[in-house]
């Protein structure tokens, strides 16, 4: 390994702690403040990372609505939280349908459209991929029974810790390639590396925690594990198509949105379906 490439693996390491060093305390004062603070800054990462999920998609000749499928996917995570707050019905929700019905409408209009249909499709991928997932956070975490910060604050952290030691794992350990084809860098070491930190991270919140029993919180961390890896080659998939290496360079050393919180996206249906039914 030449000494430049080595001063750029440390350059890259050392932007991704002074990030998180950064960004970690923030996220988690957020959280433990109140559920408004929570709500905010979970709401305009969530208009950050679909804004920036439609730019992407422009750079392949797309022409997604961004705007217009940002709006729906920022009202979707409203509703949700007043709803969940019971400060406004259930039947709230029906104000999305004929909104997202709407964006037909819209193309209607769009003369430099050649592929209008494919482009609904694409504005509507926006809302599914991005929006729902952080629209369904708050329906884990504001509940009839009060707010719980606690049980988000466990999530993030298998999360993070899962991140991290697929990283460090893969990076020393890493021989036998994961998912090759899509993620040339990913192992299994890494993947196993990463499902250790995350089940011993979910034992600590066990102990500290008493929102979910210990066998939920190590269901919780192997769903994390699973599904999180799965949604980072996702989105390397997605990235692949369009032939670029970050989706963003707004978060130094971890790429855009999308990259930092591409495990979120894809593990919090999963999440938010087990708990609901066993939690």
């Amino acid at each position: 390994m030449s000494r430049k490439k080595k001063l750029n693996e440390y350059s890259n390491l050392t932007q991704r702690i002074v990030a998180a060093l950064i960004g970690v305390p923030f996220i988690l004062f957020c959280i433990l403040y109140n559920d408004v603070t929570f709500w905010l800054v979970f709401l305009t990462i969530s208009i950050l990372t679909q804004y920036e999920f439609y730019k992407l998609l422009r750079l392949d000749r797309n022409l997604p609505l961004a705007a217009w499928g940002t709006f729906c996917g920022s009202l979707l995570n409203f509703l949700t939280f007043f709803v969940e707050k019971s400060i406004f019905p259930f039947n709230f929700y029906y104000i999305i349908i004929p909104l997202l019905t709407f964006t037909f409408f819209i193309k209607l209009y769009r003369k430099d459209d050649l592929q209008p249909f494919a482009n609904l499709g694409y504005t509507f991928l926006g809302i599914i991929y991005v929006a729902v997932p952080f629209a369904l956070v708050n329906e884990l975490i504001i509940t009839s029974n009060g707010y719980r910060p606690r049980l988000m604050i466990g999530i993030l952290l298998m999360l993070w810790g899962n991140d991290s030691g697929a990283y460090f794992a893969g990076k020393f350990l890493g021989k036998r390639k994961l998912f090759e084809r899509i993620s040339p860098k990913k192992t299994w070491e890494g993947f196993f590396g990463g499902l250790a930190v995350s089940l011993i991270v979910a034992l600590v919140c066990s102990h500290f925690f008493d929102d979910l029993g210990a066998i939920q919180w190590l269901i919780t961390a192997v769903i994390i594990s699973v599904t999180g890896t799965l949604g980072d080659l996702v989105e390397s998939l997605f990235k692949r198509s369009i032939s670029i290496k970050d989706s963003g360079s707004i978060i130094p050393g971890h790429g855009g949105f999308l990259d930092r919180f591409d495990g979120l996206l894809l593990s919090m249906p999963f999440i938010v379906t087990f708990l609901k039914i066993f939690g």
